[in-house]
């Protein structure tokens, strides 16, 4: 939580993959503290509709259809962002896809290529064509989702999300280091199994949620919001001396 009840008002985040799940509800959280919201999607129409949500709660709100795999889409997102607001405080990286489960041998040069562009080279073009206005206001906060599965190797058809969620967490690590010393943090968190529609394509079928939920001491799914009240955390300033670490949220499972 923040430290004080106005710490986020007419702060500005930009969100990816804003249209549904942890992305949606971390902009519902923002829009709580007071902050403006920049819901960002290739899914324009639900991006809209968790900007819609946004100003329900009294918050301003954007939506801008953006394809994480495009620098200039990505680009013109932010520019688009700061004309709006002035400004960008936080930046956070949520929009990836397990796209489909494929054992080693069957991974092909499609799907390979494409879950390290969405969800690593994604995040890359994200961070390095914001990075450059937070270090002219000389602040700045970028969280990044990464996953559990980097832990554990993508067992269950899932190398490559799995690998490309690795590289996210060194992405982070790596900046963060870099620009520790003028007034950025990054940070990822790598969630255990989440209760929201990318769970429904990533975990296959019944089986494999029930696989899933065994490794889970707490016997349930994570909430998206509970994602979204960490991502919170680490953009205050009670987060303040944390820096190039993922956070795993994962009910206490994940690990074998």
């Amino acid at each position: 939580m923040p430290r004080s009840p106005d710490e986020f008002v007419d702060k500005t985040i930009i969100i990816t993959g804003a249209a549904s799940g942890i992305g949606r509800e971390t902009a519902l959280i923002f829009a709580r503290e007071g902050a403006n919201v920049v819901a960002t999607d290739v899914n324009l129409i639900g991006a809209e509709d968790t900007a819609d949500a946004v100003r329900k709660l009294g918050s301003n709100a954007l939506a801008i259809k953006t394809d994480v795999t495009d620098r200039a889409s990505v680009k013109d997102s932010i520019a688009k962002a700061i004309n709006e607001f002035g400004g960008l405080d936080f930046q956070f990286n949520c929009a990836g896809a397990a796209l489909r489960r494929a054992s080693f041998l069957d991974i092909d040069d499609e799907l390979w290529t494409g879950a390290m562009a969405i969800n690593a080279t994604g995040v890359f073009y994200c961070m390095q064509e914001v990075l450059p206005h937070m270090l002219a206001q000389g602040r700045g906060v970028i969280v990044n989702a990464a996953s559990m599965s980097h832990r554990r190797g993508g067992a269950g058809g899932l190398i490559p999300y799995a690998a490309s969620k690795g590289a996210v967490v060194t992405l982070t690590m790596g900046v963060a280091r870099e620009f520790a010393d003028r007034g950025i943090r990054v940070l990822s968190i790598s969630p255990g199994p989440i209760d929201t529609p990318f769970e429904d394509t990533a975990g296959g079928n019944d089986e494999a949620r029930k696989r899933a939920l065994a490794d889970v001491p707490m016997g349930r799914l994570g909430r998206p919001d509970e994602i979204g009240e960490l991502v919170l955390f680490m953009c205050s300033d009670a987060c303040s001396y944390m820096t190039a670490d993922t956070v795993y949220v994962n009910g206490g499972g994940g690990f074998r």
